[in-house]
């Protein structure tokens, strides 16, 4: 029997039909935003804008659009639609929770309100451009017999609603012990993000050609992607420890520390969105397509509004709330100092530095190391090593930072720091047995 491909090749005008049934929502949706814009619905009609570009985007792929010379454009419009419409929302649901998200923010009046001028200036772009890109995809699709109608999008298919619904975080609220160390645990993540940005050096740049070098360093799609998962991992941590939770409750700063995160990650939501546009689809594309989107979207607008408008506001509402982490930080630790004999016969090698590391990351609390005249992070095993290794002639090293973690290393360094083999380590550091 002569197999036969489950694949078959379907004529341009053919699909060119099939393409307009799919399509037909979000032709609608666009017919919609352009004839009846309504700002109180535009959080949701970014997200259903979304979720209907997406569904013809994956149609496309599916049928080989990006590959097809008719077609392609149309599928780089469609998924440049769906990105726009993803940085919209993210904006949009900034914007309805700004005055929620309490923020030291309020504390500069000045400062406050040049941020919400870049966020509202940031809205506007992105909303003109998504109608750019709607009457884009309306063009090149009539020019490729793709029907477009004028029916307007239906009620009854639009979400009513962007709610993520979840249960009371009380599961631990009785281990009062622990309170101090989850409030920590999220300031001293706090900081650290703090610092990761800091040594980024986000400034604002308006001259084009040092803006598009100065993004072009410190801010590609993956390194983008990284700030936007570092801060909503983050957030994430309040949500896990303290989101909803009787301490949350009780101390009114915490609420202060979320909104900062919360406000910097929808920000860099929107950096990322903008980043991936202009490295996928908005230049050094095949067959001339990133020139032919530059007829739509003003690429050199794209990066002033990533850069000075939304990574630059990110990394300044982060460093405003650096201030609160510290105090937060401080009211909660125990810290203290602390001087450890190594072992006769050892070196603080690898095995060793990595007990140190595991003990000082298991409380998440800042713990500087330092042995003769070098000091470290004792968190980072690079660090460590670097410091032992630098001094290594030193029988001793110092510790600075909570008495919780500072006493377990104390327990660490009299069990020979685990040379003798892990199970001769005391109950109490059984964790690191995991």
């Amino acid at each position: 029997m002569t197999e036969t491909s489950l694949d078959r090749v379907i004529t341009e005008e053919r699909f060119a039909g099939v393409l307009a049934s799919e399509a037909e929502m979000l032709f609608r949706l666009a017919n919609s935003l352009e004839t009846r814009p309504d700002p109180a619905k535009r959080r949701l009609q970014l997200y259903q804008l979304g979720i209907e570009a997406d569904l013809v985007e994956a149609f496309l792929d599916d049928h080989g659009a990006k590959h097809n010379q008719a077609f392609v454009f149309l599928r780089e419009l469609v998924a440049s639609l769906r990105g726009f419409a993803g940085v919209g929302f993210a904006l949009e649901h900034l914007w309805n929770r700004l005055d929620g998200y309490s923020t030291l923010l309020s504390e500069e009046p000045e400062v406050a309100t040049e941020c919400r001028s870049a966020i509202e200036q940031a809205r506007a772009f992105v909303l003109d451009t998504l109608l750019r890109l709607l009457q884009a995809c309306r063009e090149e699709a009539g020019s490729l017999g793709v029907q477009w109608g004028d029916k307007l999008y239906p009620e009854d298919r639009a979400v009513t609603g962007v709610v993520n619904l979840r249960l009371p975080n009380n599961l631990g609220d009785e281990l009062l012990d622990e309170e101090d160390l989850q409030v920590a645990g999220v300031a001293s993540k706090y900081l650290q993000v703090c610092e990761m940005f800091a040594q980024i050096g986000i400034r604002r740049v308006h001259d084009p050609e040092e803006r598009e070098s100065f993004l072009s360093r410190i801010c590609t799609e993956e390194r983008a992607r990284v700030y936007e998962a570092t801060v909503h991992n983050l957030q994430s941590a309040y949500d896990t420890y303290l989101k909803g939770t009787s301490l949350e409750a009780r101390d009114e700063r915490l609420p202060l520390l979320r909104g900062h995160t919360s406000a910097a990650f929808h920000l860099l939501e929107a950096v990322t969105g903008l980043v991936h546009f202009v490295e996928r689809h908005g230049g050094g594309r095949p067959e001339g397509l990133g020139s032919r989107m530059e007829r739509w979207v003003d690429r050199a607008k794209v990066r002033d509004i990533t850069l000075n408008c939304l990574l630059y506001w990110a990394d300044a509402v982060l460093s405003s709330g650096e201030r609160l982490a510290r105090e937060i930080l401080s009211s909660v630790s125990q810290v203290e100092e602390l001087r450890l004999d190594i072992p006769a016969g050892l070196t603080i090698h690898a095995r060793p530095a990595s007990l140190i590391v595991a003990v000082v990351n298991r409380y998440e609390m800042p713990v500087e190391m330092e042995i003769e005249e070098s000091q470290c992070n004792a968190a980072s095993i690079l660090e460590v090593l670097i410091c032992a290794g630098s001094n290594p002639e030193a029988r001793s090293c110092c510790f600075r930072g909570d008495a919780r973690p500072l006493a377990d290393l104390k327990a660490l360094f009299q069990a020979g720091l685990g040379e003798g083999g892990l199970e001769g380590l005391p109950p109490g550091l059984s964790y690191l047995l995991g």
